[in-house]
């Protein structure tokens, strides 16, 4: 009698198919952040350290990324000497239909597109729980902004014709997840606070959304990935599967 996988199990599964997928030797591999993309890192490092893979430089979206590929031996670089990977690897916290994204649960938001946006392929991986109908009302949208007049900026964004019916939440506590957890501001890696805005409904046009939250002055970025997706690794109870656009 075989029994259920973990979450964790899933998430390995996944991890290590990525790396094992579409990581060659001779590339620049972007190091997504969050609980799944850690197990991608890990199989990074193991595939490194017995000669599988070879002349692989690595650029991290977070400082515990970083922390946990240093600590693996995978050489890191920046995007400042490398603009251009040739692979990303990330987690995501909803996948909607047309492979749109929600991420930034875990606060990375920023980095992680700075460095998905410059891969030729970014490779998302998930466990089934995380494929929706539609973003928004299973996992709140993370808007990093600028400390700045922050009440302001939360109002404007909750404000936008695109977010209607949504409340914004000022990320309380640790930026590294969306739970209240402390009774100072949240600030990212970046120096930045997170608004999460918190829908009932799905989003009707997260294109737009994207656009019109991305125009607000005060908005550093946010965490709607839209059009970017090459392909989604999907852990679920009868085994992995892949979506392509």
């Amino acid at each position: 009698m075989s029994t259920a996988l973990t979450q964790d199990e899933l998430k390995k599964m996944v991890g290590y198919k990525s790396v094992d997928d579409y990581v060659k030797s001779g590339m620049v591999v972007g190091l997504g952040t969050g609980s799944t993309a850690y197990f991608a890192v890990e199989r990074l490092g193991q595939l490194l350290k017995d000669g599988t893979l070879e002349d692989i430089v690595a650029i991290p979206t977070s400082v515990r990324t970083k922390e946990q590929a240093e600590e693996l031996g995978i050489p890191l670089v920046t995007l400042d000497t490398h603009s251009k990977l040739d692979v990303a690897i990330d987690g995501a916290d909803e996948v909607d239909p047309a492979l749109n994204l929600v991420k930034g649960g875990g606060g990375a938001l920023l980095r992680e597109k700075m460095v998905e946006v410059c891969a030729d392929k970014f490779i998302v991986i998930v466990d089934e729980s995380k494929i929706c109908d539609g973003l928004g009302p299973g996992f709140p949208v993370p808007v990093e902004i600028t400390p700045f007049c922050h009440e302001h900026t939360l109002r404007t964004v909750g404000a936008l014709p695109s977010c209607k019916g949504c409340k914004p939440v000022l990320r309380m506590g640790s930026s590294s997840n969306n739970q209240v957890d402390g009774d100072e501001i949240a600030v990212t890696d970046n120096g930045n606070y997170i608004v999460d805005l918190h829908f009932e409904e799905a989003i009707a046009d997260p294109v737009t959304m994207a656009n019109e939250i991305k125009n607000t002055v005060g908005v550093v970025d946010h965490g709607l990935f839209c059009d970017m997706t090459t392909a989604v690794i999907i852990a679920g109870s009868d085994g992995i599967s892949v979506k392509e656009p």
